[in-house]
């Protein structure tokens, strides 16, 4: 027999199966249509969709020099080619152009070109060669992939790598113009702000995690009291603290740039709540399974690294990335310790008599890029726990 549900029927049984559910299906009905009907109207009448483009460098890249640009351009031209070479790697066996990522790229394309009309046909163009950089490597990265079957492995050293090479090109190592940490702003600021507190966060929360489980009491008990004591504080207060203590208790001559202490204290907090995501999971590994791995004759470092930690993360990386996510929504908090991310930015527009009064249309755009990244980083959350 067929399972297959007419659309009659579903409706029937899920949203008219009896006179309450039909009343609730009707007022829902009547408040969509309500909000979505307001919201629209304003969206293509009222709104003055003209501050975003007057205004994309300064959300994208904020104040750093003009001059220099051409660096933040070779920068996400790196970044989204090595996101092809990745997809077509980590890909290698499905179909990379199907309806659905077609119509993705097409509407990204579109987008782009769309661009051109508040920034310039060269700037639009830039996009667009940078999005068929995206395609061409993901072709190469699929082709590499089946000649070279173990790419896959050399991925995060890859990352890893460009990410400090980047840094040194956005910073202007070598023989480049310098440019300050401190200069970076916009959305610029706060990926790298988010990218770097991240990647230490999450080593440092399961060395505690370890050390709270720990047999040796000293350890363990200065890793309760760090956790304990960083999750009674307020994440506005330890970022203060950083700004303002941190430099009263180095010397003189070490003067520590903001980002970096702002690091530090995106650092200090989040990791001790991803010590205790990480300590349930490391409660949720069978002692059998560690009692089989010493039988077999490996050390505690061995049994630590190739038992109990895999099964460890795997089972918490929800609760993980759920942090993580919460790490990166947090960098909104830079703009009260004066630093222009990408909401300080925002405020610094609006400030501007031109464009007073135009909150909504600033506030969504800023949203919707929030949210782009942090569905990003929940898609490859689930690709990564399925694997």
């Amino acid at each position: 027999m067929s399972n297959h549900q007419s659309p009659i029927n579903w409706f029937h049984k899920n949203l008219f199966s009896n006179w309450f559910n039909s009343l609730l299906t009707l007022v829902s009905i009547g408040l969509i249509y309500w909000f979505s009907s307001g919201l629209v109207t304003w969206i293509l009448s009222e709104a003055k969709w003209e501050v975003l483009g007057a205004n994309l460098r300064l959300f994208f890249v904020g104040q750093y020099p003009i001059n220099l640009l051409w660096r933040t351009w070779l920068t996400l031209a790196i970044i989204v080619t090595l996101l092809g070479f990745s997809w077509g790697v980590l890909a290698y066996k499905k179909i990379l152009f199907n309806k659905v990522n077609l119509i993705f790229i097409g509407s990204v394309a579109v987008i782009f070109s769309f661009l051109a009309i508040p920034i310039s046909v060269i700037s639009s163009l830039k996009l667009l060669s940078i999005l068929l950089s995206f395609i061409i490597t993901a072709l190469i990265g699929k082709k590499l992939t089946y000649r070279l079957p173990n790419l896959s492995n050399w991925l995060s050293l890859i990352w890893g790598i460009t990410f400090f090479l980047l840094l040194a090109l956005l910073q202007g190592a070598f023989f480049l113009r310098s440019v300050r940490l401190d200069d970076f702003s916009g959305l610029i600021l706060t990926i790298f702000v988010a990218v770097v507190s991240i990647v230490l966060s999450f080593p440092f929360g399961v060395l505690l995690a370890l050390g709270r489980q720990s047999d040796l009491p000293v350890i363990r008990w200065l890793s309760i009291a760090y956790i304990e004591l960083i999750r009674g504080l307020p994440l506005i207060g330890i970022l203060f603290m950083a700004q303002v203590m941190l430099p009263l208790i180095l010397p003189q001559e070490m003067r520590i740039q903001r980002v970096i202490r702002a690091i530090a204290g995106f650092t200090l907090f989040s990791a001790a709540y991803l010590a205790e995501n990480v300590r349930g999971g490391l409660q949720s590994v069978p002692k059998g399974q560690i009692e089989a791995a010493k039988a077999v004759g490996l050390n505690p470092f061995f049994v630590l690294v190739l038992v109990v930690l895999p099964q460890a993360l795997k089972a918490v990386i929800p609760s993980i990335v759920g942090q993580l996510i919460s790490l990166f929504k947090d960098t909104s908090l830079l703009a009260i310790v004066g630093l222009v991310d990408l909401l300080g930015i925002s405020q610094s527009i609006l400030a501007n008599p031109k464009f007073i009064g135009r909150y909504g249309e600033i506030y969504i755009f800023v949203a919707a890029i929030y949210w782009i990244f942090c569905y990003s980083m929940s898609l490859l959350s689930r690709q990564l726990e399925t694997k």
